[in-house]
């Protein structure tokens, strides 16, 4: 477990959850309000329900990319707490502009909505460098207009391994790799790297041409490799999708409060 704690428990007061359940890791994090003051990262289910276990929240949302709803929810039976599972029918602060919205990954809608919640009223273009590249525009009507999912950096790296007879399977460069490589180890660090820029800063130049103000919002594990190589300004905010299902957790609490039902399509 990777943890960042802050001195929150002076507060008294008892926080809020969210969890991020993705493809490799889990990522936790703890509010009070709208602020974030602890996070953890864990490398499996029970090493983060161990850490659960003699903990209290008021209520918690967990979001996962990779696990039915129904499996996070038999889970989640034990933890004496209210807790809800992000899915396509949860109550959300945004609009949908999106054909398929049942199968829109939950972690790009919280990206969305942690967009939505830092810079109001703005477009934004969200650059989440995960296991997939996606970028997304949610505009300053909080409409979320759809994005694109490309293969992210180590996909990049395992399928010129596994797709081919003799390329080796190597790993990003600890520094950035020249365009003229000298070895085959080098050129495919520098293709898939040098690539990867090109791509991302081909996706940006593209939105400012359409919306010369929107806002550019970079997060997820790999984007600290690339957020000097990308054509500024550029807000790198790593906790975006926590911020984003905060959002949502705080949004479905204040419509239980209020006893109403808004869903938005």
């Amino acid at each position: 477990m990777d943890r960042t704690d802050t001195s929150y428990h002076n507060l008294q007061v008892s926080p809020t959850l969210v969890i991020d359940w993705g493809n490799t890791s889990l990522k936790a994090g703890w509010f009070v309000g709208s602020m974030l003051v602890e996070t953890g990262r864990y490398a499996s289910p029970d090493e983060l329900f161990f850490a659960l276990a003699n903990r209290t929240s008021e209520h918690v949302l967990v979001s996962s990319t990779s696990r039915p709803a129904d499996e996070i929810r038999t889970r989640l039976v034990g933890l004496q707490t209210d807790f809800w599972v992000l899915d396509s029918q949860t109550p959300i602060p945004i609009r949908k502009a999106y054909d398929t919205p049942n199968t829109l990954g939950a972690d790009r809608v919280a990206a969305a909505v942690g967009a939505m919640t830092l810079f109001p009223d703005q477009d934004c273009l969200i650059l989440d460098l995960g296991t997939c590249l996606t970028a997304d525009l949610i505009d300053r009507d909080a409409v979320f207009q759809g994005g694109l999912i490309s293969p992210g950096l180590h996909m990049r790296f395992r399928a010129m391994h596994e797709q081919t007879a003799r390329l080796p399977l190597v790993d990003s460069a600890e520094e950035w790799p020249d365009l003229t490589a000298k070895n085959t180890r080098a050129a495919m660090q520098s293709g898939v790297m040098n690539g990867l820029a090109f791509e991302l800063n081909g996706i940006i130049d593209l939105y400012r041409q359409e919306r010369p103000d929107i806002r550019v919002i970079l997060c997820g594990g790999d984007a600290p490799a690339f957020e000097s190589r990308l054509k500024q300004p550029i807000f790198a905010v790593p906790e975006l999708v926590l911020t984003g299902l905060n959002r949502i957790l705080r949004y479905n609490v204040e419509n239980l409060q209020a006893d109403t039902s808004d869903v938005n399509a």
